[in-house]
């Protein structure tokens, strides 16, 4: 075979470039995703706690809320994280699955759960595709004089209270995650006999402290 390849040198030469110039032509015209297309319909549980550890998030919120998803028909794979102040529980379903019917299942899946904690955020569901799922990521540093005085403590802060809000408005965007930077914590430090002399209690001061962040969970959706 090596010797009539010899003798028809051309005709493999020509052969060779036709193969060539038609991979080239090929390959560019393949079409190019930055995510390819794998068909996974995916609906994210997102629930809020605000000032929960994450070990209270776990067993308070995430432990029920599993126990009822789980059971869902057609469920490939489950994901869960528990973060401070917050529950992200990611469900994954294959193509041909309804995604509408599959919100409703899920939200159905969720009313089951039998009571939530005081100042738990209602569920929120997001649903998507790793076909229809483009991102972006912005990273965000403080500047030497900036005018509102922001330094890396303050710059989360920022970001959840005017960043996120005003990217949540924007057309076509489900959801927008935050993460990194010091989280803001509050500590309150009691005296108890300073209480007892305004006949006060430490239930007093919890209750006091939940209904003042009520108010300000109200202004904000108003504001929104």
């Amino acid at each position: 075979m090596l010797v009539a390849g010899i003798r028809h040198g051309t005709v493999l030469t020509v052969a060779v470039l036709i193969v060539l110039v038609l991979g080239l032509a090929a390959a560019f015209r393949i079409p190019v995703q930055m995510i390819p297309d794998l068909e996974v319909r995916t609906i994210s549980v997102v629930t809020g706690w605000p000032g929960a550890t994450p070990q209270d998030v776990e067993k308070e919120i995430m432990i029920e809320q599993e126990r009822n998803l789980r059971v869902l028909p057609n469920l490939n794979r489950m994901i869960s994280e528990a973060s401070t102040g917050e529950a992200s529980i990611e469900l994954e379903f294959p193509f041909g699955v309804d995604i509408n019917e599959a919100l409703i299942r899920v939200n159905n899946a969720l009313s089951q759960v039998p009571a939530y904690p005081e100042n738990v955020d209602q569920p929120r569901l997001f649903s998507s595709s790793f076909s229809s799922n483009a991102f972006m990521h912005f990273r965000l540093k403080p500047q030497p004089g900036n005018p509102l005085n922001l330094d890396i403590d303050l710059l989360r802060d920022f970001a959840e209270d005017e960043v996120r809000p005003r990217m949540e408005r924007v057309p076509g965007v489900s959801d927008i995650g935050v993460g990194g930077g010091a989280q803001r914590q509050i500590q309150v430090l009691v005296d108890p006999d300073r209480l007892a002399q305004r006949r006060l209690s430490l239930a007093d001061v919890r209750d006091a402290i939940r209904a003042r962040n009520r108010d300000r969970s109200a202004r904000d959706i108003d504001s929104g």
